[in-house]
């Protein structure tokens, strides 16, 4: 993919990351029970299904906390980080809209990446795509496509690649009978930047399926891989998540949650389980 995915690179021994992965499993399960008990059910389905949608007119804010383990060499750092991706949609006229995606991510927490590396936290680097959508669905299909920008934002070296890089992206998305099923990708060259950093030329797919409910629960399937045509490897996450929509007060919010596995990973990549656990806050249109 980007930058965002070169920078993942973390790990803790294996014992240490299959306890961490656990912990952060059982805490999913407790704040699902919790949620689920404390908040009004609201028949919010509809919502869900939006948010299922990348290319949905539906203003939302998730913060998504990660943990990757069991990366690099020595199969021995741990990485803690918090994605901030606002999803934003304008109206462009009554056949167009263009919705802008952005992700910051921030590391909360990053440990020997590789021997001697220690410990990094701050900002990675960003991508912001536009996606240039018709407004209306045929037979459940929509698309959408247009240009994403890599930011050099990271503020550490071992946290960013050090370089502006520009490309296509493109989502296509069908929907139907609670089902959401499309993929999201993008291709991203280096194009300026630290003139000691490595160039950087990487393809991201974003595969994906849902199945939202009459309840609003959403249950997922999906990966996030990147492949490198410089390094000629791959980074293939398999993501399952569930999520449930609920009220607090007037505010709609999707609670999130679930496990990861790296099916592919170079040696200096995470490796076996990790874990996602996070919110988004949804506005939809008045």
């Amino acid at each position: 993919m980007t930058a965002k995915n070169t920078a993942v690179q973390a790990g803790g021994s294996s014992k240490a990351g299959s306890r961490d992965a656990l912990v952060a499993s059982a805490a999913v399960a407790a704040l699902f029970w919790n949620v689920n008990a404390a908040l009004a059910q609201d028949d919010s389905e509809a919502l869900a299904e939006e948010l299922a949608n990348p290319l949905a007119k539906l203003i939302s804010l998730p913060f998504l906390g990660n943990y990757n383990g069991n990366v690099g060499p020595e199969r021995e750092g741990s990485q803690w980080f918090v994605n901030i991706q606002p999803v934003v949609p304008f109206t462009l006229d009554a056949d167009w809209n263009l919705i802008s995606r952005t992700i910051l991510p921030v590391m909360l927490k990053q440990d020997n990446l590789f021997p001697g590396a220690g410990s990094q936290s701050g900002l990675r680097d960003t991508t912001q795509g536009f996606y240039f959508s018709p407004s209306r669905t045929a037979n459940g299909f929509t698309w959408g496509v247009g240009p994403i920008f890599l930011l050099p934002t990271g503020t550490d070296e071992l946290l960013g690649a050090g370089k502006w890089g520009t490309g296509p992206t493109g989502v296509v998305v069908w929907q139907g009978s609670g089902w959401s099923i499309g993929m999201l990708a993008n291709h991203i060259w280096s194009f300026a930047g630290d003139a000691d950093r490595a160039d950087f030329d990487q393809t991201y797919l974003q595969p994906f399926i849902a199945y939202t409910t009459p309840q609003a629960w959403t249950f997922t399937l999906q990966s996030e891989s990147t492949y490198d045509w410089k390094t000629r490897e791959w980074l293939v996450p398999i993501n399952f998540m569930v999520a449930k929509l609920v009220k607090v007060g007037e505010q709609p919010v999707s609670i999130v949650g679930g496990v990861r596995y790296w099916a592919d990973s170079p040696d200096t990549g995470p490796h076996g389980f990790g874990a996602r656990l996070g919110m988004t806050f949804l506005f939809p249109a008045r």
